[in-house]
């Protein structure tokens, strides 16, 4: 089956789930060739949980109001062609107005990995976007790709993670 149909229905039921949740959405409307992708979050969480017990830390679950912002940044990525962590406002900024604010919060983003394993990788292999996700006080995570394939890296991810 191709994937664009899929990603074409995911497009359109992904506004209405977000309308459906209690915190304000700050997804804007999504347009082509921008397409959210589902992603299933638990397992991600499952794996960054593992990861962060090989450490000694506690394990995190998915956060539908993290998920919404992990998916806003890398929109905003995605539609821009390019990573940066202040497209949209800053980390802080935005997740102020997602009613997210955190004292322990933190942002990884990449883009061009084809899978949840491959940007994990990345993510591990880089002291920073590493340290981030070993953040003892973290509890909760967001997880999003979005693809753009008209793009030079044609998949954008973004990973949101915070405290109690």
């Amino acid at each position: 089956m191709p994937i664009r149909p899929f990603a074409r229905l995911a497009a359109l039921a992904l506004p209405l789930a977000l309308a459906a949740c209690g915190t304000s959405a700050i997804l804007p409307e999504v347009s082509a060739p921008t397409l959210p992708v589902i992603l299933d979050e638990t397992a991600a969480a499952a794996a960054i949980s593992r990861y962060r017990a090989q450490h000694g830390l506690g394990p995190v679950v998915v956060d539908s109001g993290l998920t919404r912002a992990a998916a806003f940044q890398a929109g905003n990525n995605a539609r821009a062609g390019r990573l940066s962590h202040d497209l949209g406002g800053t980390f802080t900024s935005r997740m102020a107005s997602a009613g997210l604010a955190r004292s322990h919060a933190a942002e990884n983003l990449s883009a061009g990995s084809e899978t949840f394993d491959q940007v994990l990788a990345r993510w591990k292999a880089s002291p920073q976007h590493n340290a981030n996700m070993l953040i003892p006080q973290l509890r909760r995570i967001g997880i999003a790709r979005v693809d753009a394939p008209e793009t030079r890296y044609r998949r954008y991810w973004a990973l949101v993670m915070a405290g109690n």
